[in-house]
């Protein structure tokens, strides 16, 4: 049997959570917390195998709560489950020791899975995440390298510009709009505007 933690400050949606994971056999949900600081002295006391972890919670964040656990218990394994999957909020969380990051909008078997996982030494990253990931711990010799040119005219494709509102901005053709564009498609690898834009924000280009 598994024991569970449930990190959540909001009630209905700590409630669903440990009514989900309560259908399952293997699965005990030991305690609940609603912050941060609840969460520690609950830990303590259950010493659980598994905290689910939410990020945004009051007097403790899940990022700090994550590090004091990894500091006072190692033995509990994280498995942040959020609706934020920005990158400072995923390399904070794994940082402070969290061994996994689902997104709470992951069907019930991929988080029973996690926690499984989890329990079993693994680590679990929805692929979005794992990807995010992976963008950032590129070196900068390893991504693509943009002229300050081309960085400007992606910055200005990112705010929503079209070619002739670009082209007017930074006093130079729509052709050489056009050429720029070509380039940051082809050191990219990408054929349309919005994944060139989705790619160099994963990448911290932009």
């Amino acid at each position: 049997m598994i024991r569970v933690i449930v990190a959540d400050d909001h009630p209905i949606v700590r409630s669903g959570i440990v009514g989900l994971l309560s259908l399952d056999d293997g699965l005990e949900v030991v305690g609940e917390a609603s912050d941060g600081v609840e969460l520690i002295e609950r830990a303590h006391a259950l010493r659980p195998d598994v905290v689910l972890m939410d990020l945004r919670m009051p007097r403790l964040s899940g990022a700090e709560a994550t590090a004091r656990l990894a500091a006072e218990l190692p033995e509990v394994r994280v498995l942040v489950l959020t609706t934020y999957e920005s990158d400072d909020d995923i390399l904070g969380a794994i940082e402070a020791g969290a061994s996994g990051y689902l997104l709470k909008a992951a069907p019930h078997e991929e988080i029973v899975a996690g926690i499984r996982s989890l329990a079993g030494g693994h680590t679990v990253l929805a692929p979005s995440i794992a990807a995010t990931l992976v963008a950032r711990m590129r070196t900068p010799e390893e991504r693509p390298q943009l002229s300050p040119r081309e960085l400007e005219v992606l910055r200005l494709v990112a705010a929503g510009g079209s070619n002739p509102a670009i082209a007017k901005e930074l006093f130079i053709g729509e052709a050489t709009v056009k050429t720029h564009l070509l380039h940051v498609f082809e050191k990219l690898g990408v054929s349309d505007r919005t994944r060139a834009v989705t790619l160099a924000l994963e990448l911290g280009l932009l």
